[in-house]
C-alpha cells in the first residue's frame, strides 16, 4: 500500500491504525465481516516510513489526499445535496470522471457501507466497478470520496492489497477473480491485517484504488451525519493537494 504524505506530513497527521475482528452476531452486519478492533493508535515512525510512497509507485495505486471548498448551504436546501453534489468535482475541465451518485451515513457508525441486497454492512470490503481478474486489480480506476459534511469522517483501509491476500488463500489464483470474501477468509486463518484510518473533515476527500485495497468509511465518534460523494476516473500523481 503507497500512502502519498504531502508536505508537512499532512496525510500521517490524520492517519491512526488499529487491529481488526470479526463480526460474530452483531445486528445491521454481514457474519464474518472485517471491522476495526477499536484499539486506534497514531503511526509511529517505522510504519509512516513503510506506506509512504515510493517514486516509482504507478498513480493507479496512490492514496491521496484532495481539498474542495465547499458551498454553504442554508438549511432549506440541504435536500438538494444529492442534486449539486456532482457540481462540487474538484478536477472539473482537467481530467474526466463518472460521478457515482452520493450517500448520507449517521455519525458515529463503526463502518458505513451495506449490501444492497441486505441492507447489512460489509465491513472492510473491495470494490468491483471494473471487474478486473488477479494479476490486474492495480490497473483499475480509482475512487474519489469527498465529504459534504455536515459530520466528520473516517476513510478505513487495511494494510494489505488484495492480490497479496488472494495469493495466500487460493492455490491457483490466476483462475479467479478477488472477492470481499477472500478478506474475511484471510482473516479467519489468523493472517496479519491492520486496519488505517484518515480523518475527513467536511470539503476533505480522497483518490484511492478501492478496487485493490479492503476499505470502508466510518463515522465514528461524531455527532452529525456525513454525506460522501463518489466519482471513478484516473487522475495523475499530482492531482492531490495535501
Amino acid at each position: 500500500m503507497s500512502l502519498v504524505f504531502g508536505q508537512g506530513g499532512s496525510l500521517r497527521e490524520r492517519c491512526e491504525i488499529s487491529s481488526v475482528r470479526l463480526s460474530h452476531g452483531e445486528a445491521g452486519y454481514d457474519e464474518g465481516a472485517v471491522l476495526p478492533a477499536g484499539d486506534w493508535r497514531p503511526l509511529n515512525t517505522r510504519e509512516a516510513q513503510w506506506f509512504e510512497a515510493e517514486p516509482s509507485t504507478p498513480d493507479s495505486a496512490l492514496i491521496q489526499l484532495v481539498r474542495q471548498p465547499l458551498p454553504v448551504m442554508r438549511a432549506e436546501e440541504a435536500s438538494d445535496i444529492h442534486a449539486t453534489a456532482a457540481g462540487l468535482y474538484p478536477f472539473a475541465n482537467r481530467w474526466p470522471a463518472d460521478f457515482l451518485g452520493c450517500v448520507t451515513n449517521p455519525g458515529d457508525a463503526c463502518t458505513t457501507t451495506e449490501d444492497p441486497a441486505t441492507g447489512r454492512r460489509l465491513g472492510l470490503h473491495v470494490d468491483n466497478w471494473d471487474r478486473l481478474p488477479y494479476g490486474a486489480r492495480g490497473d483499475g480506476r480509482r475512487r474519489l470520496c469527498l465529504n459534504l459534511g455536515p459530520g466528520i469522517r473516517y476513510f478505513l483501509l487495511g494494510d494489505r492489497d488484495i492480490e497479496e491476500i488472494y495469493r495466500l488463500v487460493h492455490p491457483d489464483p490466476e483462475h479467479h477473480y478477488p472477492h470481499t470474501d477472500d478478506v474475511r477468509r484471510y482473516v479467519t486463518q489468523g493472517r496479519p491485517l491492520q486496519c488505517l484510518r484518515i480523518r475527513l473533515d467536511p470539503g476533505d476527500g480522497y483518490l484511492a484504488p478501492t478496487e485493490l485495497l479492503p476499505h470502508d468509511g466510518s463515522t465514528l465518534g461524531g455527532e452529525r451525519p456525513s454525506t460522501a460523494a463518489f466519482w471513478l476516473g484516473r487522475w495523475p500523481a499530482g492531482a492531490g493537494t495535501s
